[in-house]
C-alpha cells in the first residue's frame, strides 16, 4: 500500500475571499503535485522521491510561499528554508536562509545524502549549492507583484506578516508532503519562503527537524504549516510522533491533540499533514482552511481548501 498527502499552507481561507478563477488555479496545482507524487509511489519509487517531487511542483508555482512564490524579506530579497526526512534510518537534511535556488527541497535532500550534516545555512549553504550544481534562478524569477505589494504594505506598517496574500487575509503559504511507499518506508518534506518583511535572518520551524518536519517508520511522517515560532516552541512534528509511540495514540488522535489543544494553548495557529506506518492519512488544522490533497493505492482522491 502507498499513501501521500500534501499541503500548501493554512490560514483564514473562506469561499467569499477567493475568486473562482483563483480557487481553480490552486486546486489544479494541488492536483498536479499530488498526481506527480502518486505516480512515483505507484511505480515503486521511494517515499523520499515522492515527497521531493510533490514539493518541487508546489515550489515551481507562484501561488505558494515556497520557491518561485517566496515572499520578500525586509530588504527586498528572498530567503528560503526547507527540510526533508526519511523514516527508516531517521536521516534528514535541511537548509535555511538560501537564495537563488530553484528548488530548496532538492537542496535539502542533497544535504542529507551528500554531507554528514543535517542543516546548512547562509553563505556556506550557498557554496554547497553551487558545488552540487543545483539549478539556480535570478531575482526576477522570484518576483511576484502580489508578494511585492504585500511587502510594501508590511514596510509601511513596520510589521512582519505570516501571510503572502493581500490585505488582511491571514494565510500561511508553507508547502509540504508526506508519504508511505510500497517498501513500507515513510518520508516528509517541507519548504517555505518564510515571513513577509522578516529581518535578522529569521528562521521558522520549516527547516528544523522535529518542529516543522519529522518522519519515523515506527510512527508517522509529519509536515507542518503555520505560525513558525509557536511550532518551534511546541516541537509539533515530533510531538505527534511521541504521542503515538509512547501513549499509543492513533495518528488522528495525536494530530488533533497537538493542533487543537497543545498548540492553541500557547496561541499558535496553523495545521499539519501526516501519514502513519499503516498508510492512514491525517490533515488537521485549527484555522479556517488549509490547501491540501491526499491520495492512496486504495482509491482515495481528495482535494480541498476550506474547513467545510
Amino acid at each position: 500500500m502507498y499513501s501521500i498527502a500534501i499541503h500548501g499552507g493554512a490560514g483564514t481561507l473562506t469561499r467569499n475571499q477567493m475568486s473562482s478563477e483563483k480557487e481553480e488555479a490552486y486546486l489544479n496545482t494541488l492536483k498536479e503535485a499530488i498526481d506527480a507524487g502518486s505516480k512515483l509511489l505507484k511505480d515503486g519509487k521511494t517515499a523520499l522521491d515522492a515527497v521531493e517531487m510533490a514539493v518541487c511542483v508546489l515550489e515551481d508555482s507562484p501561488l505558494f510561499n515556497a520557491g518561485k512564490g517566496s515572499v520578500f524579506t525586509h530588504h527586498g530579497k528572498h530567503e528560503m528554508d526547507a527540510s526533508i526526512m526519511e523514516g527508516s534510518q531517521l536521516l534528514a537534511g535541511a537548509v535555511a536562509g538560501v537564495n537563488s535556488v530553484k528548488n530548496p527541497i532538492s537542496m535539502a535532500r542533497k544535504v542529507m545524502q551528500q554531507t554528514e550534516h543535517v542543516l546548512l545555512s547562509g553563505e556556506g549553504a550557498m557554496q554547497f549549492a553551487h558545488e552540487q550544481k543545483l539549478e539556480m534562478r535570478s531575482e526576477e524569477y522570484f518576483y511576484d507583484e502580489l508578494r511585492y505589494k504585500q511587502w510594501q504594505q508590511a514596510l509601511k506598517s513596520g510589521s512582519m506578516q505570516l501571510d503572502h496574500t493581500p490585505l488582511n487575509e491571514k494565510k500561511f503559504g508553507t508547502v509540504g508532503a508526506v508519504a508511505l511507499d510500497l517498501h513500507a518506508n515513510l518520508a516528509a518534506a517541507t519548504s517555505t519562503g518564510g515571513m513577509t518583511n522578516k529581518r535578522f535572518g529569521r528562521v521558522g520551524d520549516t527547516p528544523i527537524i522535529g518542529s516543522g518536519t519529522y518522519a519515523n517508520n515506527k510512527t508517522c511522517a509529519i509536515s507542518c504549516t503555520g505560525s513558525g515560532e509557536f511550532f518551534l516552541r511546541a516541537v509539533v512534528a515530533y510531538d505527534v510522533s511521541c504521542l503515538m509511540e509512547y501513549k499509543n495514540l492513533s495518528l488522528q488522535e495525536a494530530c488533533d491533540l497537538v493542533i487543537h489543544e497543545r498548540l492553541l494553548s500557547i496561541g499558535g495557529d496553523g495545521g499539519l499533514i501526516g501519514v502513519d506506518a499503516m498508510g492512514n492519512i491525517c490533515m488537521s488544522f485549527n484555522t479556517e482552511g488549509m490547501y491540501r490533497a491526499a491520495s492512496n493505492s486504495q482509491g482515495l482522491e481528495s482535494l480541498a481548501i476550506y474547513k467545510y
